[in-house]
């Protein structure tokens, strides 16, 4: 039995990087929050109280993040952590997921209770935070989208495939904060669209119809990720390496007779390959070695 050389630093490349630009935005959402939850509650607008608290739980969910990148990078040499902590991350992305959902719930119930009974809003006052406050979420946004490596993880928010789309190194903690942003971003629009409304047309159910709207998107946001980074906190197989391994096999005089493959950090996994036969494990690791994606191999022979 053999075993690669034992580096377990399954980090993302761009890990300090990224570390540095979630910060920032922190500060960013954590200063915005507070002025939008404040005139929220001044002026009477559900879309404004909303977006502000929707940030609150982002700044929060940010700073998770940003705690997992230090708790990453500090233990990523400890031997406690058998295949090192490339994980940390898609723990935070998934607990960031659960808090969104738990808040696209609570603007939905409040907008709800807020369209059968309307309330007074200063909607000039609360349209001028709204803007200021899409114009944070923008800056955000392009801080996070530099360190950003595949199409911003847009491509697999569309895709229900099995497994597959999130194996190519997607940084699921800095995709769960720039999702996070990204939220943001729309409920800031949608907010200042129902300001607008509600000022110049009289619409006042624009504003609580807003909500709705906004936690419904929030909402599916978060079953996307929950999903992603659930199957790599469950170990799913990566099933286009699994077939990598299984076609390399079948092409030497080996038998296969169990294969384990699974994420340990952004684009990188363990594999575990055990096979009958007469072949030497050297020359079964040679072949397999070169299969992308894998950066942990064991290789046992009977």
């Amino acid at each position: 039995m053999t075993a690669a050389p034992h580096n377990h630093d399954f980090l993302a490349a761009s890990h300090d990087d990224n570390a540095r630009r979630t910060l920032w935005v922190v500060a960013l959402t954590a200063v915005m929050m507070v002025g939008e939850i404040v005139a929220g509650y001044i002026t009477g607008s559900m879309a404004l109280l909303a977006d502000g608290f929707h940030m609150a739980t982002h700044a929060g969910a940010l700073g998770l993040a940003a705690v997992a990148y230090g708790y990453a990078k500090r233990h990523r040499d400890n031997p406690r952590y058998s295949f090192g902590t490339g994980k940390v991350g898609d723990l935070t992305g998934f607990a960031s997921a659960l808090i969104l959902g738990l808040f696209a719930i609570g603007i939905a119930v409040e907008s709800v209770l807020r369209l059968i009974d309307p309330e007074r809003v200063d909607f000039a006052s609360a349209t001028l935070v709204a803007v200021i406050g899409l114009a944070v979420n923008i800056v955000s946004a392009l801080l996070l989208m530099g360190g950003h490596d595949h199409g911003h993880g847009r491509d697999d928010d569309h895709d229900h495939g099995h497994g597959h789309h999130h194996s190519h190194g997607h940084d699921n903690n800095l995709r769960s904060a720039y999702l996070h942003v990204l939220a943001d971003a729309l409920t800031s629009v949608l907010a200042i669209a129902a300001l607008l409304a509600g000022r110049y047309l009289g619409w006042r159910w624009m504003d609580p119809a807003m909500g709705i709207v906004g936690a419904i998107v929030i909402g599916r946001w978060s079953w996307s990720l929950i999903r992603d980074t659930a199957a790599v906190l469950l170990d799913e197989t990566d099933g286009r390496i699994a077939e990598a391994v299984r076609r390399e096999v079948a092409a030497m005089d080996v038998r296969l007779i169990d294969l384990h493959v699974w994420r340990v950090g952004p684009g990188a996994h363990a594999a575990i390959v055990e096979v009958e036969g007469r072949l030497p494990c050297a020359a079964i690791r040679d072949r397999l070695e070169h299969i992308a994606g894998i950066g942990h191999l064991t290789v046992a022979v009977r």
